[in-house]
């Protein structure tokens, strides 16, 4: 099996991270890799918003969760409850990723760049998770507002990235295989 393809099969959603910060040069290919998705039309209708300020992230996950409690959902309603859970898991960095509203398929292409992004940083053996939960904080326009993202770009989904905060193998579900139909 090529490289790529063990990279892919070994990625996983990483929730634990070391404080330390990675490094300007892992950052940077994890973006270009993000840069370098497939996109309807070649629109190439993201932007890329890299926090990496603790304050920042604490604020982000307080105000997310203060939302997140009052869901009707009960696992999200617990979730923001909980004072031992950070929405990016304490993670040093945070990508968001916002698309340009009049694309052709914006959230469809900026979801391919964060696939890009999670297999780059599998890649450099750096910790990533997709998350979706930063919806609740992008329900706030005043706060959004704050992040600098361009006018007419919409906030999609965040990354977390980080170094693992251990190097035990993390193993992965059980894949359901019979997901195929063949037509020849």
């Amino acid at each position: 099996m090529n490289e790529v393809l063990k990279t892919i099969r070994n990625r996983r959603s990483i929730r634990s991270y070391k404080p330390d910060q990675i490094k300007e040069e892992e950052l940077q290919a994890i973006i270009e890799a993000g840069i370098y998705a497939p996109t309807a039309h070649n629109d190439q209708p993201w932007h890329f918003t890299v926090i990496e300020n603790k304050e920042k992230l604490d604020y982000i996950s307080k105000k997310c969760k203060e939302l997140m409690a009052k869901s009707e959902i009960d696992w999200v309603k617990n979730m923001g409850l909980n004072p031992n859970i950070s929405i990016s898991y304490n993670a040093p960095t945070l990508i968001i990723v916002s698309g340009k509203k009049s694309a052709m398929a914006p959230k469809v292409d900026c979801s391919a760049a964060i696939e890009n992004l999670l297999i780059a940083a599998q890649s450099l053996n750096i910790g990533s998770v997709w998350i979706g939960l930063l919806t609740f904080f992008f329900s706030l326009e005043d706060e959004v507002r704050k992040l600098g993202i361009p006018e007419g770009y919409e906030p999609y989904y965040g990354v977390a990235l980080g170094y693992k905060s251990s190097d035990k193998e993390v193993v992965a579900p059980k894949r359901n295989l019979n997901v195929v139909n063949y037509i020849k």
